[in-house]
């Protein structure tokens, strides 16, 4: 029962947000009856952390360092496992960790810290892919890897912000001509030149 709680509250939280997703919605969705929610939980912030968790842990962060695949095509695949699953939902889910960022960060501590911990294993995956391009001659030699990938990181919220706003992959179509069409591209044109 706590597995089903968890993965509904997935989706409620990215479908409502954290206040708009009641424990009732959560519970309903997990075909669960309300009282037995705090038997696993001792509250909606609680299950927030260990959902936060969770969807850190299905976002395929392990494929950005797989040293099988060169760099930028690691890069590219993550952004477009996230695009088609977001795209796959009509656009109603969006980023749990940016949804949680955009809504709540700043009235729960808890909910705060498991968000930047997602947020700080994000960047690190990427940036180390990032490096790996920089070593492999892919990109800039110049280029500083975690300051790109924050910049990455943040540009694809903003896509995702934008892409559920219009309810249109032209934001990401937009993200993608920009990182790997010129921010990482345009770097491999200027050594060859």
């Amino acid at each position: 029962m706590r597995e089903e709680i968890v993965e509904a509250a997935m989706a409620e939280f990215r479908a409502h947000g954290f206040n708009a997703a009641g424990v009732k919605d959560i519970t309903d969705a997990a075909g669960a009856p309300k009282g037995s929610f705090y038997n696993h939980f001792e509250s909606k912030e609680a299950l927030a952390v260990v959902a936060l968790e969770r969807y850190g842990a299905t976002r395929r962060l392990q494929d950005l360092a797989d040293q099988r695949i060169e760099p930028l095509k690691r890069l590219r695949r993550h952004f477009e496992f996230l695009r088609d699953e977001i795209v796959g939902y009509g656009y109603t889910q969006g980023c749990l960790i940016g949804n949680f960022g955009n809504e709540i960060v700043d009235h729960s501590v808890a909910i705060r810290a498991g968000a930047q911990q997602g947020v700080d294993a994000w960047r690190a995956a990427l940036a180390g892919a990032l490096a790996d391009a920089v070593q492999a001659g892919a990109v800039d030699p110049g280029l500083e890897p975690q300051t790109t990938a924050l910049f990455i990181l943040s540009a694809w919220q903003g896509a995702i912000i934008a892409a559920r706003t219009e309810r249109s992959s032209a934001p990401f179509d937009a993200f993608f001509t920009m990182i790997f069409g010129k921010l990482l591209a345009a770097s491999q044109n200027d050594r060859s030149s």
